[in-house]
């Protein structure tokens, strides 16, 4: 499974499926990252957290384990 936090810097990939349950899958939708939408992987810090995107537009910077919830392709 290919996930958020371990797409490689400048890779533009698809969200396929938002794993998590309750108030965190909550929070990432409220983020704008919902199944389908493109992400712009912008960079990632030297330890790997966190992880900058682009998303809708705008820039947002999420956590590893946040990453790791978000299956892409």
């Amino acid at each position: 499974m290919k996930t958020l936090k371990n797409t490689p810097c400048g890779a533009t990939v698809t969200v396929k499926k938002l794993h998590g349950e309750g108030a965190v899958r909550r929070r990432i939708m409220d983020m704008g990252i919902t199944k389908g939408v493109e992400v712009y992987v912008r960079k990632v810090a030297p330890l790997g957290d966190p992880v900058e995107v682009n998303v809708r537009g705008y820039e947002l910077s999420l956590r590893k384990m946040d990453a790791e919830m978000i299956e892409v392709e």
